[in-house]
């Protein structure tokens, strides 16, 4: 970690993190596949609030790390723990994951909001509708999921992580080759989800929407996380060479 205000928040969050479920904290993770390292022994403490945006380079294992923390895959040493507690299946069931390529049922637009809502026990026709309206598809609910447009679609795989009311949600570059008018519409529906207590990750290479969504950014490069801060003073100056790099555009994403 090269940002000094960096390990002074991993203190402070370590200091405060107490049972909280929607606190991470990190030690020695690891994960490596045939003699291969994607993620270098990170060691890090993230606190319960806000919205964290992941950047790298391409391959830095900024996909993996989301992966690793939700419990998708298992680490190859090390831990990561929420709350105190390892990743497990109650932790996950907490938690809820939105990916680049929207994942749907072959469905209309609101059976995909209830079969997820149906999967925890519920039936709730006024919570699905609100979700719908949420994400401004409330006039779509009957259509097939499968003739959304591309922005259409990552909402309605928005409206179905938060059916699940996550204390948690990973957002893996979900805006990617959107326009922008759903790109500010996506931005703003997670602004909302972490303003009521959502903690957000959200993995994106867009500079300018991490610096309207991001209280923090990480900053990975080659499986390790080497800078971590405010992203009001990441962006006006990071302290690594491979961070101003990256922001100078003189690495190829």
């Amino acid at each position: 970690m090269h940002d000094g205000a960096g390990a002074a928040m991993t203190g402070a969050t370590e200091a405060g993190q107490g049972a909280d479920t929607r606190c991470l904290t990190l030690r020695g993770l690891r994960f490596e596949i045939g003699g291969i390292t994607l993620i270098d022994g990170i060691d890090l403490a993230l606190g319960p609030a806000g919205v964290t945006m992941i950047m790298g380079p391409n391959g830095a294992g900024k996909s993996m790390f989301l992966r690793l923390v939700h419990g998708l895959m298992a680490p190859s040493a090390g831990q990561a723990a929420w709350g105190g507690q390892p990743v497990s299946e109650a932790t996950r069931a907490r938690q809820s994951m939105v990916f680049q390529s929207p994942v749907l049922l072959r469905r209309q637009v609101a059976a995909n909001v209830d079969f997820v809502l149906a999967s925890r026990g519920r039936s709730d026709p006024a919570r699905r509708d609100a979700l719908l309206d949420l994400v401004g598809l409330a006039d779509k609910a009957r259509q097939p999921a499968r003739l959304l447009s591309g922005g259409e679609q990552q909402r309605l795989a928005l409206a179905r992580a938060l059916a699940t009311e996550p204390e948690v949600l990973f957002l893996d570059e979900p805006t990617a080759s959107l326009d922008p008018a759903s790109v500010l519409r996506i931005e703003e529906i997670v602004a909302q989800a972490a303003e009521a207590g959502t903690r957000v990750f959200f993995v994106t290479h867009d500079m300018a929407q991490a610096r309207r969504l991001g209280g923090e950014v990480l900053f990975l490069a080659r499986g390790r996380v080497v800078e971590r801060a405010p992203a009001e003073r990441f962006f006006a100056g990071p302290e690594t060479a491979v961070a101003r790099d990256y922001l100078a555009g003189r690495i190829v994403l």
